[in-house]
């Protein structure tokens, strides 16, 4: 007889990302929370448009591909709407920070009660490694091939920073995955976005470094020692709002 075996409830599919790419470990981390947290069944996910669309190729589970910026808009619809249901903007920095700043920073301003997971590579990735919001000062991409001028475009923005300061969020946090420890640490601010949200105490985010090898023209190992040396630098990890537990 064949040995039964437990089907994980949001079944998973081969990656379909670039070698090297944090999108799949982050992916992995956000299900595996679902799951302890019994929340894998009643869950839907609003994806931006870029890398983190791929997410759709990844999991089979409810999802919504929103237009490019806009998955802000469309998880506050969606929450409102369905307040029990687990929502989940999944959208990568040049989607939620460059196009859609405005509304990434309105959901936050009016703390809506949904989680939002950030993946920062500093800069577009899916659409050719154009400059973002993100990237950083003197880096070289498609659209800024002399490096970036901060005098010109402004610097980087530390979006969990900014909120955590200005607006009446619930949690925000930024992590890693450039090593087992930096991995852990990442899923459990995952985790606790999800509890914010479960708790109904407000709206959570957490951005995470994700290494870009294509993109950054690096083997997968520099990629990881860059964003350590370097990135790192210049986006701090950590949990910059705690939840308060009502």
């Amino acid at each position: 007889m064949p040995i039964a075996r437990k089907v994980p409830e949001i079944a998973q599919k081969a990656s379909t990302f670039c070698p090297g790419c944090g999108h799949g470990i982050a992916i992995r981390l956000i299900t595996e929370c679902l799951e302890e947290l019994n929340q894998d069944r009643n869950v839907m996910f609003g994806i931006g448009v870029g890398c983190s669309s791929l997410l759709g190729g990844v999991l089979d589970t409810d999802r919504l591909h929103c237009l490019h910026g806009r998955a802000s808009a469309v998880c506050t619809g969606m929450k409102r709407v369905s307040p029990d249901q687990m929502v989940i903007s999944y959208q990568g920095d040049g989607d939620a920070y460059s196009i859609g700043l405005a509304e990434t920073t309105s959901a936050a301003y009016r703390n809506e009660g949904f989680s939002v997971f950030v993946i920062n590579n500093t800069n577009y990735g899916m659409t050719g490694g154009q400059m973002s919001n993100t990237t950083l000062p003197g880096q070289k991409t498609t659209t800024s091939v002399h490096g970036r001028d901060c005098e010109t475009t402004g610097t980087p923005i530390k979006f969990p920073e900014l909120v955590s300061n200005q607006f009446n969020v619930a949690y925000a946090a930024r992590g890693a995955v450039t090593s087992p420890a930096e991995v852990n640490k990442t899923k459990k601010y995952i985790k606790e976005a999800l509890l914010a949200q479960i708790n109904k105490e407000g709206y959570s985010v957490v951005e995470i470094l994700s290494p870009c090898p294509t993109n950054w023209g690096m083997t997968p190992l520099k990629a990881i020692e860059h964003i350590k040396d370097t990135v790192q630098e210049f986006f701090p990890l950590g949990e910059f709002k705690k939840r308060e537990v009502k």
